[in-house]
């Protein structure tokens, strides 16, 4: 049967164990369990003779959003002449020097660091030798007359936050939003560079060159001189090629190269052959 999710905010992951003689040997951040569920003394020094005392304590995960260290994912008793599981440490100790407690049974515990935690151990309990049930709790064993319980489940995990992205200016450069505006911006210029090229460029100036590929016509570059056949012989006399020329008028033009294309048009009537 899985473990159970633990999603109760004031329950946290333990990251240690161990046994105390009181408040003053107990390290401030472990918590001593001086009573069972019942409210009797938790004592496991009792009827030993000692005078001193001897209690379970333990420690918890005080920043769940940000958890470091290790956590405490399994606890188990075992009798003194068995061999410690791989992994296990047995529980630490902040005793008085004169305080000793039973070898018959010895308490171990597992820890791993919580990114690579699975499951975790919660809490302790104690009850008497009774046959009383601590509900969602798991029975460890019994020692000194007390019956350890423990509560583990899955550990529930905070989501990571995403973290903001940072876009670098040579990223911004190429950007959708950027090349649109790059590109209206030319566009803008555009009709600038076609009046100032049509005024300045010179017979000497490239049609293809890379720095004058907008507003570029197809007759940019090419000098307007007369045809050699018009060039008369005489060059100092230019008003002998002009009396050669005949002017016509409008329908003169019409009637000497019109075309009814009526051959394209009788084509273009012809049925397709059909498929007998």
């Amino acid at each position: 049967m899985a473990a159970p999710e633990i999603n109760d905010p004031n329950c946290y992951p333990l990251t240690g164990v161990g046994w105390a003689s009181s408040q003053s040997t107990c390290p401030k951040e472990y918590q001593l369990i001086v009573t069972t569920t019942d409210g009797s003394s938790a004592n496991f020094a009792k009827g030993f003779g000692q005078k001193s005392n001897c209690y379970l304590c333990v420690s918890s995960l005080l920043n769940k959003q940000n958890p470091q260290g290790d956590i405490v994912s399994d606890i188990q008793l075992l009798p003194d002449k068995n061999p410690l599981p791989s992994g296990y440490a047995f529980i630490s100790e902040f005793l008085d020097p004169k305080v000793t407690v039973s070898k018959k049974k010895r308490l171990c515990i597992k820890t791993v660091p919580f990114g690579g935690a699975d499951t975790a151990v919660f809490d302790v309990k104690l009850t008497g030798k009774s046959k009383q049930i601590v509900p969602l709790y798991t029975c460890i064993g019994e020692l000194s007359g007390f019956v350890i319980w423990c509560r583990k489940g899955r550990l529930a995990k905070p989501k990571p936050l995403p973290k903001p992205r940072s876009i670098a200016l040579d990223m911004r450069g190429l950007s959708l939003e950027n090349e649109s505006s790059r590109k209206r911006e030319e566009l803008d210029v555009a009709p600038a560079r076609l009046s100032k090229r049509r005024t300045t460029l010179e017979h000497k100036d490239s049609v293809y060159s890379a720095e004058n590929i907008y507003g570029i016509s197809a007759m940019d570059g090419v000098p307007f001189v007369l045809h050699p056949r018009f060039e008369s012989t005489s060059v100092n006399v230019p008003s002998a090629n002009i009396a050669n020329f005949q002017i016509k008028s409008h329908a003169e033009i019409e009637n000497e190269y019109n075309y009814s294309f009526m051959t394209e048009k009788t084509a273009a009537a012809r049925l397709p052959p059909t498929v007998s």
